[in-house]
C-alpha cells in the first residue's frame, strides 16, 4: 500500500509521523508523545531508552524484564525497589528466583544515626566532615570551605598552610603574627625603628 501521508508510521500508534515530531529509535519512527516505556508509560529520551526487538522500555523496566534474575543482580536504584514486576507479566517464583528478602526488624532512624557517630567534626564549624568534602590540615579533617586562614580568610592549600594551636594560617599571616620580630622579618619597618 502506498504511503500517501508523506511520513513514516509511528511504532506505537501506527499513525503518520511527520518530520517535526519524529523520534527515531532502533530503525523505527515514533511521535514525541508516543515515545513512552511500554511497561510503565514513562516518557523516554535517548539516554533512558532501552530497545528490545520492536519494543521500547525505560532502563529500569528493561532490566526487570530482560536483565539477569536472582540474588546479587540488582543494579542501581532499581534493586532497592519492592516492585515485583507484576505489571510486566513477571512472576519471580516461576523463574526460580528467590522472593526479595525483607528485613526482620524495621529500619529505625535512631539506629542508623548511632552507626554514623564516627564521622569526623570540622574544628572550625563543628559540623560533620564527610569524605567528599574532607581536607586534612594540622592532623585534623576540615571542610573545603572552612580550610581558610584564621586571620585573613584566604583559601588555603597544602603548599601555603601553617598550623598553630589547632588553628590554620596562611604563611604570610603566620609570619606576621608568630614569626621572629625585627627589621627584615616583617614585624618592624625602617620608619618604626627611627622613632
Amino acid at each position: 500500500m502506498p504511503n500517501w501521508g508523506g511520513g513514516a508510521k509511528c511504532g506505537a500508534c501506527e499513525k503518520t509521523v511527520y518530520h517535526a515530531e519524529e523520534i527515531q529509535c532502533n530503525g523505527r519512527s515514533f511521535h514525541k508523545s508516543c515515545f513512552l516505556c511500554m511497561a510503565c508509560r514513562k516518557a523516554l529520551d535517548s539516554t533512558t531508552v532501552a530497545a528490545h526487538e520492536s519494543e521500547i522500555y525505560c532502563k529500569t523496566c528493561y532490566g526487570r524484564k530482560y536483565g539477569p534474575k536472582g540474588v546479587g543482580f540488582g543494579q542501581g536504584a532499581g534493586c532497592l525497589s519492592t516492585d515485583t514486576g507484576d505489571h510486566l507479566g513477571l512472576n519471580l517464583q516461576q523463574q526460580g528466583s528467590p522472593k526479595p528478602a525483607r528485613p526482620s526488624t524495621p529500619t529505625n532512624a535512631s539506629k542508623f544515626a548511632k552507626k554514623m557517630v564516627d564521622v569526623d567534626k570540622c574544628p572550625r564549624c563543628g559540623k560533620s566532615v564527610y569524605a567528599a568534602e574532607k581536607i586534612m590540615g594540622g592532623g585534623k579533617p576540615w571542610h573545603k570551605t572552612c580550610f581558610r586562614c584564621a586571620i585573613c580568610g584566604k583559601s588555603l592549600e597544602s603548599t601555603n598552610v601553617t598550623d598553630k594551636d589547632g588553628e590554620l594560617y596562611c604563611k604570610v599571616c603566620y609570619a606576621k603574627n608568630f614569626g621572629p620580630k625585627g627589621i627584615g622579618f616583617g614585624g618592624l619597618t625602617q620608619v618604626e625603628k627611627k622613632e
